[in-house]
């Protein structure tokens, strides 16, 4: 191959690494687990549950490059390192991404779940581009993440009784709610009671994981009766800790430490769920997707 063969293929790869740190890659691995969550408790895990989750990827991964193109101003000075600030992304080629993938998620939806999932698809899709453009920097910010959490169950919720599924979408949206407030003080620090109190709220989605049994599985013995327990275990001890040392130390690092920790750690809440509804083998696939996440997080940051 000729020098310019090698140089052209090293720039494809670095362009591919900087849309990969673009839409933050690591962290898409947390998000086909909120459809896995929303199917088993509808009882409608199926063939079309990979297509709702790859419509689901696509919708996160469009709000990230949003995100960074909203952000831009801002992160020329607080981030100057990131894709668009430092000139390794255009913010012309951020926002062209954001709406194909836009697309690409509203397809997917239709294709896979018809008009139902379509149905909760859409507001998902514009919950995303309002919280980017419009509730980011508000006080509503936290809960708007949420909501587009909690829409995520849902999706992956169409092919039955939506319903049966809020529970557990309420769940998701209360961890994000905390990943999302203590994001907001990630570069400057927080205030001490910002970490004790998201904590108290990790320990109440721990033990809403761990508890919320469905009546038909309560007789249920063995491993398959401890997995969501033990899950649930996992998951807070993965996410409490670093939110106890942002506590006792509540300076910048620390804070992103525990948001860190809370993106990587949300397939274990997703698994200790999906296993309390009856599908233990989908929760042992999620288990094994958040050392996964937490791998690549050390080469891309998810934050």
């Amino acid at each position: 191959m000729s020098r310019s063969g090698v140089g052209a293929r090293r720039s494809g790869l670095a362009r591919l690494g900087d849309l990969a740190e673009l839409v933050r890659a690591p962290a898409a691995l947390s998000v086909p687990g909120d459809v896995l969550v929303g199917a088993a408790t509808a009882g409608t895990l199926g063939r079309r549950t990979p297509g709702l989750a790859a419509a689901s990827v696509c919708l996160y991964l469009a709000g990230m490059a949003a995100n960074d193109w909203a952000d831009r101003e801002l992160d020329a000075v607080e981030r100057p390192q990131r894709p668009i600030p430092s000139g390794r992304v255009s913010p012309n080629t951020a926002l062209g991404l954001a709406a194909g993938l836009t697309a690409a998620g509203l397809g997917l939806a239709a294709w896979a779940g018809g008009r139902r999932a379509l149905a909760v698809a859409a507001p998902l899709a514009g919950a995303v581009w309002a919280y980017d453009l419009v509730a980011k920097n508000g006080p509503a910010g936290p809960a708007a993440m949420a909501a587009c959490r909690g829409l995520d169950v849902l999706l992956g919720a169409t092919g039955g009784s939506v319903r049966r599924a809020l529970p557990a979408a309420a769940t998701v949206a209360a961890h994000t709610y905390t990943v999302t407030a203590l994001s907001r003080r990630e570069m400057d620090g927080a205030d001490r009671r910002l970490p004790v109190a998201t904590l108290a709220g990790t320990l109440a989605v721990a033990a809403t994981a761990a508890g919320a049994q469905r009546r038909q599985d309560r007789g249920r013995t063995g491993w398959r009766g401890l997995l969501p327990v033990a899950l649930a275990g996992l998951y807070l001890n993965h996410y409490g800790r670093p939110q106890v040392r942002a506590a006792r130390q509540p300076d910048a690092p620390q804070v992103r430490a525990a948001v860190g920790s809370g993106i990587t750690g949300l397939p274990t809440l997703q698994a200790a769920l999906t296993a309390r509804h009856g599908a233990s083998l989908p929760a042992l696939v999620l288990t094994a997707a958040a050392p996964l996440a937490r791998r690549l997080a050390r080469r891309i940051s998810p934050t």
